[in-house]
């Protein structure tokens, strides 16, 4: 027997109204506010947690750019900035694997503090958006939850940068998920502290990993173009099957395994990304089980560093990401939905909002951007079908599981939200809805901000 209770009608004070309403920070978001308010609109972004970054300060994903190598042609933009920030700031570190720099999760919190103070963009943090705000098929804004009750925030443009298509899929959008079983896996991220660089240095150089080394033990098959297989990868499974072999580890415990970012000289070993879970990130129960797995799971793998892997003897848990790690969930059906021949074979849109090199990490699929060959993203994967002015940023867009493959990685993430920041402050100047702007416009605008299009 099903039981519910009715909930009483009530009236929602309207505190606030703005121009462009960005909801989520995370690399879109974030880069989605900043476009926006650097247009010179009223920007006003929401982030239910206390810092913003998304990904990169509450899950610790540290490797931004981490495919970027000597021949890559590299987004610009806003993207480029965070990195760059970072470097100035002292928030970032070289990367072990590529031409970029790790970002510092925690020092990242401060320099998107700084982003948005100097962007003049309104912070909302500690606020759930729950419902979004209709008139007919038009969205008009949200209603939030926090410690100060409902609250209803009105915007000309919204742009859902959930990273799970929230917005969207509550004011009727059509959005796309797959059954659990072919999502990519959820991961918990943590570092560790107490290292000894140099015999972790001296044991990973004496043992070289290359991506080639990602395969032969299931979740890992990949498929490469092979110019891949030979590159350095930090890259760690032995210590985990000498693990599972000596009984530190349960015989079930097979899935660990992954990459690390950085060692500092002060020991720590930073954006472990080992534990990798099956579970929906839409669900709450699923994120609490989750949560808990993955914990338990990651301790055990600090076992297995400590007894396996030279350099670690001592060591000890540092941090977990403050939540989980999400690669996939909901994606828009959008206007015009990228497909795997777009992201393989370099595609070229006259609405492009920015390029993405050709990275594509998910799937079953790896392949590294060391050619120098690119796409374009369209404007038209950023609009959702059903909805008018809402548009999206991060790894929502539309398109196909290759092409999200690409598009899910932080600096595109980071693409995308420029752009709909920028077409969102187009669209809030020129009085025109989302689906009707002047993207010559757009892209002036974008390219003044210093993004690369084409």
């Amino acid at each position: 027997m099903t039981s519910f209770i009715e909930e009483p009608a009530r009236r929602i004070d309207v505190i606030h109204e703005t121009d462009v309403l960005v909801v989520g920070s995370g690399p879109g978001g974030l880069a989605a506010a900043l476009a926006s308010a650097r247009a010179g609109v009223k920007t006003t972004l929401i982030e239910r947690y206390g810092c913003f970054g998304g990904n990169i300060t509450q899950v610790g994903v540290e490797g931004f750019a981490w495919y970027r190598h000597p021949q890559t042609i590299d987004s610009e933009g806003i993207g480029r900035e965070f990195e760059d920030r970072a470097v100035a700031m002292g928030a970032a570190a070289p990367e072990s694997q590529s031409v970029s720099h790790g970002l510092d999760a925690e020092g990242f919190k401060y320099v998107a503090d700084r982003l948005v103070e100097e962007a003049e963009i309104i912070p909302m943090l500690h606020r759930m958006v729950v419902a979004p705000i209709m008139e007919g098929n038009t969205i008009r804004g949200v209603i939030t939850e926090s410690k100060a009750g409902r609250e209803a925030i009105l915007a000309k443009v919204v742009i859902d940068g959930s990273g799970d298509a929230d917005i969207v899929h509550r004011a009727g959008g059509p959005t796309i998920m797959h059954p659990l079983e072919d999502m990519l896996s959820v991961s918990v991220m943590f570092s560790m502290s107490g290292v000894d660089k140099q015999r972790f240095i001296a044991a990973v150089k004496a043992d070289p990993q290359t991506y080639a080394d990602w395969g032969g033990n299931g979740e890992w098959d990949i498929e490469t173009d092979g110019k891949e297989d030979e590159l350095f990868s930090p890259f760690l499974r032995k210590p985990f099957k000498k693990a599972v072999e000596a009984g530190i580890l349960p015989p079930t415990l097979t899935t660990l395994a992954g990459t690390w970012g950085t060692v500092t000289d002060q020991g720590d070993l930073t954006y472990l990304n080992l534990v990798h879970l099956n579970y929906d990130g839409t669900n709450p129960d699923h994120l609490t089980k989750g949560e808990i797995e993955g914990r338990k799971n990651a301790m055990l793998a600090i076992d297995a560093l400590k007894a396996f892997m030279p350099g670690c003897e001592t060591a000890r848990l540092r941090n977990f990401g403050m939540t989980l790690g999400i690669r996939d969930t909901r994606k828009i059906d959008a206007a015009y939905n990228l497909t795997s021949d777009d992201v393989r074979h370099q595609a070229r849109f006259d609405d492009s909002i920015g390029i993405f090199p050709e990275f594509i990490d998910g799937y079953g699929i790896l392949i590294l951007p060391t050619t120098g060959r690119y796409f374009h993203v369209p404007y038209r994967s950023l609009l959702p079908q059903g909805v008018e002015n809402l548009l999206v940023a991060g790894r929502v867009i539309g398109g196909d599981k290759t092409s999200h493959a690409a598009v899910r990685n932080m600096a595109c993430c980071a693409v995308s939200g420029q752009g709909a920041g920028t077409a969102a402050a187009i669209a809030v100047k020129t009085g025109k809805g989302t689906r009707d702007l002047d993207l010559g416009a757009v892209q002036t605008e974008l390219r003044r901000q210093g993004a690369r299009l084409h």
